[in-house]
């Protein structure tokens, strides 16, 4: 994995509120390019409020997000999509649309009108189909999908952006096994070829496996920040989700492997 290029975005010392209510309290993150930072802890701990905030979706009470070194609120709308894009958790199902129109909606930031010239836009989009695997659904009403095919299909318009920093609000939601895999591969490698990249995701392997560093959040502060190895410990996982959470590493393979442990365990067998 990627050790980490010049920081793309960053939030410094951010406190994010819901109305009156202190969500996220001092926090600080810095995406670089060609590394995976995953945002992780439990459900109300403030991670996709941090995710949105750098996306200037959720204004900071304070702290401040930067781009690039330069505050993101000096920067037009347009020239900020053409550097980031964030896959949310919930997105509209437009009736009577293709998914090829819904994946074009991410070209939007280099056209200079709705049907603007667009001169890279088809390979762009050609690419994020293949990559995401819902080329063979092209023409099909995105209202016919599966949640899991709707996923796909947004997280594909994030792709044909094709922004230097991507934003992924559980992007492993709603898939079935083979697509985790293959969305977590996708991650990895856009993160490879120079891509900032930032997620949030419940499944704290899937988290061992694709990231460089990992942001641990629990009651809207960051617990533990660093390395794979150092935050996903059974000291700071425990304390944060409230659990007892195992952590062990494969021998083999070197990955790390996080279990709760609730009342019905599985116990070992006696062979006396």
């Amino acid at each position: 994995m990627s050790a980490g290029g010049l920081v793309a975005l960053a939030g410094h010392s951010l406190v994010l509120a819901h109305h009156d209510r202190t969500v996220v309290e001092n926090v600080s993150l810095d995406l670089r390019a060609g590394t995976v930072t995953a945002l992780v802890g439990p459900n109300g701990s403030g991670k996709s409020t941090v995710l949105r905030s750098l996306a200037r979706l959720h204004r900071p009470a304070a702290g401040a997000v930067e781009l690039g070194g330069r505050a993101v609120s000096a920067l037009s709308a347009k020239d900020f999509a053409r550097e980031v894009t964030l896959l949310t958790q919930h997105r509209p199902v437009p009736a009577g649309v293709s998914v090829r129109d819904v994946v074009a909606f991410g070209r939007y930031p280099y056209r200079s009108g709705w049907r603007g010239a667009d001169l890279e836009g088809t390979a762009a989009i050609d690419r994020a189909m293949a990559l995401t695997g819902v080329e063979p659904m092209a023409n099909r009403g995105v209202d016919e999908l599966s949640g899991g095919e709707l996923q796909r299909v947004w997280l594909a318009s994030c792709l044909a952006q094709q922004t230097s920093v991507l934003l992924l609000d559980e992007p492993t939601n709603h898939l079935d096994l083979r697509y985790q895999v293959e969305i977590l591969d996708v991650v990895r490698d856009l993160a490879d070829d120079g891509v900032a990249v930032g997620v949030v995701l419940h499944d704290l392997d899937h988290a061992a496996i694709i990231a460089d560093h990992v942001v641990l959040l629990a009651e809207g502060r960051a617990v533990a920040s660093g390395d794979v190895a150092d935050v996903l410990t059974t000291e700071h996982l425990s304390r944060a989700y409230g659990v007892t959470v195992h952590v062990a590493t494969d021998p083999v393979t070197g990955a790390v492997h996080c279990r709760p442990v609730g009342r019905h365990a599985p116990r070992a067998v006696s062979t006396v």
